[in-house]
Parts: C-alpha cells; sequence; structure tokens
C-alpha cells in the first residue's frame, strides 16, 4: 500500500521544522480579514516586500487569493495547492500567501534577494586587448552576456536542473540552425542522465559527462570570456552554463584548442600564428626536457657536445645522487611552490613563489643536492609550462612530466620514446562528445588547419570546422567577400 501524497500543510510543517522559517498572520484594514503569509527569511528581499507588496495586503479590498494576484504590481503571483511546487517556491524566494491556516492553497508571489558580484575583467584569461567583461555566479547574468552578442532568435537556450539537493540549474545553449543536432542531444542526454545529490560548479559537470573519466586530458574547454562563448557558438558548438559558475563549458573541442589564446584573434594572423608556435613549443620542452636529462646521463653520453660535456661533469661532481632522484626533487620543490603560491593569499603567495624559488635552488645548488645546469633546465620548463592559455590543460602538462622521467630513467630515450607513444595511443581514442580528440591531425581535415597550429586571416576562414559537421557549413560567401573588398579599395 503506497503513502498518500504529502499535503501543502504537511509541507509547510516540514519547513517549520527550521528556525529561518516563518509564518506571520496580517489583518487587511479594508475588509477585516486575516492572511497566513509563509516565507524562508533569508531568500527574501524584504525591502520588495514592504515596498511593492504589504501595501496592497492591509489596504486594498479583497476577498478572495484571486483578487490578491489582480491588485498586486508582482507579475511573477499564482495561485498553487501543489505542495511540490509550494516547497520548491518557497525555497527559491516566494511569499505564500493564504485566506485560511490550514488552506491547502495559496498565493506564491516572488520576493526574491538576488545578490551577485559585479561584471570583472577576466582573471585567468586576462588580455591586453579584447572585451574585458567576464562572467559571474549569475546564471542569468550570463544568458544576458551572451544573448548581447548573439541578438537573434536562433540562439537557444535548454533549462534543466541537476542534483536532488542542490536543484543547481544547467542551462545548454547553441544555435539552431547551425549546431549538429547530434551533440546537441549528446549532451542534453549525458546531463538528463547525471545521478549526484551536490552540484556545486561547472567543474562537476566536466568529470561526470566527460567521454573517458579517467583521462588526464580535459575533454570540455571551460572560459569566463563572454566573446569567446559566443565565437565558438558561431562556430557550431555547444555550451554548458551552470548557475553558480562563472566558468562555462564549451563542446566538443580538441586538443589543439587547449593552446589557442583567445586574444589570437585581436592580432594580427602573422602575430597570432608566432604565439601559438611559441607555445606549442614550450610545451613541449616543459615535458620532454629533464627527461632527455635523465636519459641523456644516464645511456647517452656520446650524444653531449664535448664542449658541454665538461660542464656537465664539472656540476655533478660533488652531487651524491643519480640523476633521477636530484631531477625529483627539482620538480617536487616546484610543485610544492606552485601550491603554496596558488592556496596563500595573493600578495603572500607571489612573495613566497618568487623568494622561496631563489633560496631554496641557491641551496640546494650549494650543499651539492642538485646541480646548477638541471636547475636552469627545471626553472625553464616551469617557466614555459606558464605559456598554457587554459589552466586545466596546464595541469595536465605538471602531470605528464613525471611519466617521461621514470621511463627515461628505465630505457632512455627508447623510454621516452615509449611514453611518448603511449600517451598519443590515449589520444587518438579520445573523444570529446563522440568526436576525435586530435582532430584535425587524425582523422586528417587539412582544411581545419587554418585555425590550428597557425592562424591564417579571417578571409581564408570561410568555412565552419569540418569535425563539426554543422548544418550549415559556410560562414560567408568568400567570393563575394572578395569582390566587395576590391569594390572598396
Amino acid at each position: 500500500m503506497t503513502a498518500p501524497p504529502p499535503s501543502v500543510w504537511a509541507t509547510l510543517q516540514t519547513l517549520a521544522s527550521s528556525m529561518d522559517f516563518q509564518t506571520k498572520v496580517y489583518r487587511n484594514d479594508t475588509s477585516g480579514l486575516y492572511l497566513w503569509v509563509s516565507y524562508v527569511e533569508p531568500m527574501i528581499n524584504m525591502e520588495t516586500v514592504v515596498r511593492s507588496i504589504f501595501p496592497y495586503l492591509f489596504h486594498c479590498p479583497f476577498s478572495s487569493l484571486e483578487d490578491i494576484r489582480q491588485v498586486l504590481p508582482i507579475d511573477d503571483a499564482y495561485i498553487s495547492s501543489d505542495p511540490n511546487d509550494v516547497k520548491e517556491k518557497l525555497l527559491e524566494g516566494y511569499l505564500f500567501i493564504r485566506l485560511h491556516e490550514t488552506d491547502e492553497t495559496g498565493l506564491l508571489v516572488k520576493a526574491q534577494k538576488t545578490l551577485e558580484r559585479t561584471l570583472t575583467i577576466p582573471e585567468v584569461e586576462f588580455s591586453v586587448v579584447g572585451p574585458k567583461e567576464s562572467f559571474i555566479e549569475s546564471l542569468e547574468t550570463n544568458l544576458y552576456l551572451l544573448r548581447k552578442r548573439i541578438p537573434i532568435d536562433r540562439l537557444t537556450v535548454k533549462m534543466t536542473s541537476v542534483g536532488t539537493l542542490s536543484k543547481t540549474k544547467i542551462a545548454v545553449v547553441y544555435i539552431d540552425g547551425i549546431a549538429n543536432p547530434d551533440n546537441v542531444q549528446t549532451v542534453l542526454q549525458r546531463i538528463e542522465q547525471v545521478e549526484f545529490d551536490e552540484m556545486i560548479d561547472s567543474s562537476y559537470i566536466v568529470q561526470i559527462i566527460s567521454d573517458n573519466r579517467h583521462s588526464p586530458f580535459p575533454q570540455l574547454l571551460d572560459t569566463e570570456r563572454p566573446d569567446r562563448v559566443a565565437a565558438v557558438l558561431a562556430e557550431g558548438k555547444v555550451a554548458i552554463m551552470v548557475d553558480g559558475s562563472p566558468h562555462v563549458l564549451i563542446g566538443p573541442t580538441t586538443l589543439v584548442e587547449f593552446f589557442s589564446s583567445f586574444e589570437d584573434y585581436f592580432l594580427s594572423w602573422t602575430i597570432a600564428s608566432f604565439f601559438r608556435l611559441i607555445r606549442l613549443f614550450s610545451v613541449t620542452f616543459s615535458i620532454l626536457i629533464t627527461p632527455i636529462y635523465v636519459a641523456t646521463l644516464n645511456y647517452h653520453y656520446e650524444l653531449i657536445p664535448k664542449d658541454l660535456l665538461g660542464t656537465l661533469i664539472t656540476s655533478r661532481r660533488e652531487i651524491p645522487f643519480p640523476p633521477i632522484l636530484e631531477v625529483l626533487f627539482l620538480e617536487l620543490t616546484i610543485e610544492l611552490l606552485r601550491e603554496a603560491g596558488a592556496r596563500l593569499p595573493t600578495k603572500v603567495g607571489q612573495t613566497i613563489g618568487i623568494v622561496g624559488g631563489i633560496v631554496i635552488g641557491t641551496a640546494s645548488v650549494e650543499a651539492g643536492l642538485t646541480s646548477n645546469v638541471l636547475l636552469i633546465l627545471v626553472a625553464l620548463a616551469a617557466l614555459a609550462s606558464f605559456t598554457t592559455p587554459v589552466y586545466k590543460i596546464g595541469n595536465t602538462i605538471r602531470l605528464m612530466r613525471f611519466p617521461f622521467i621514470l621511463f627515461a630513467e628505465m630505457w632512455g630515450l627508447l623510454g621516452v620514446a615509449f611514453c611518448f607513444c603511449i600517451v598519443m595511443t590515449h589520444l587518438l581514442y579520445l573523444t570529446s562528445l563522440g568526436r576525435p580528440f586530435l582532430a584535425p591531425l587524425y582523422p586528417p581535415r587539412w582544411r581545419d588547419l587554418k585555425d590550428a597550429f597557425i592562424r591564417l586571416p579571417f578571409t581564408s576562414q570561410s568555412k565552419r570546422p569540418e569535425t563539426l559537421r554543422t548544418k550549415q557549413p559556410i560562414r560567408f560567401d568568400q567570393k563575394k567577400a572578395r569582390e566587395k573588398r576590391d569594390i572598396d579599395e
């Protein structure tokens, strides 16, 4: 035998066990009727209640809830007797008004308190040129920033909620007629299948709906820039916005996009392409330089030039440890300094990072624990890893360095090559929302290389990425654009 559904009165009694839930009785001066007003106090904007609701409840004549709804200058007000609806709206910041204490039907009136920080400049994806707005924790504000940049009716927003406790609002945004319906359906289906009690941030969504949840590589790109989200939506991608998170997720994405800064599009294509190549070289250098150092000193002395060999021997003459321990000591020291600088307050963290690095590095060389050559290499590797414009891929690079070091210790450069093959095999199998993560390299899409390692001029990017398989692959008529430019000239 199933239990009867809870009534509105039972729902109010359950909420009344919390001390911030209030039920107060007021008398209308004109009709003499009494009103029972219930609300969750921290969620209510009392200024709105006192200014826009109470004067009408106290002084306007009424005989029913419909009369009250008609006189109130609040658009979001309706009559409900659904216990679940009443509970949900009370917890969101609504008043529940009844004519009698035990009534099952009442008037829900929105009086929600909204507290949010003001718009600020991007902190993680800061750029010298370009817009200076960034997303905040309010979903409504973030949607406004997006619609302001794409004021078309085809910009579609699908709303849902996730979390049995948090009831977090999630918006899936795409441009109808451009985005591939399969990509949109994949995102919606995966979000609907999420079973979790508390959804705090968009980072939770990434870990739950990613194609490979055990991969160290992020498979959805997160950004705090509205201009970047607007640009990728025009390409045919899908955005996931989470209420309470200042970061928006973008998918499907590729590995190359994690090394592309959106500032590249605000610079000339030659300068932007040069910066992209610098980042790719820096990442490769950051991952491989210390493993090559270990492999060379252990197995491949013949690869070292004679002029440099003497310097290496002199720097390591008094070092009591093998190269592997020397490298791990410095690498872990760098990681400790990074974590200490990130967790401490900003000014203290900067001081710890600079002073700590200088003091520890100098002391370790003078104490004979590490060589000065390795200290320079590790410092350059750490500096090179900071060139990644996306924070999450930077964490992946920090982690990848250690397997390469261990393989270099076991088998030298052959071990480095073997570890590289393992990583490449993993990337070949990796997908983002079902799309190849290594595109346009694999499968080869040569046309998409125009905005990969280098960025060609906008006039050469008349088609959307082939990998996305958009419904409208042509962005603009290249021939017509060329004719217009010739006329203007």
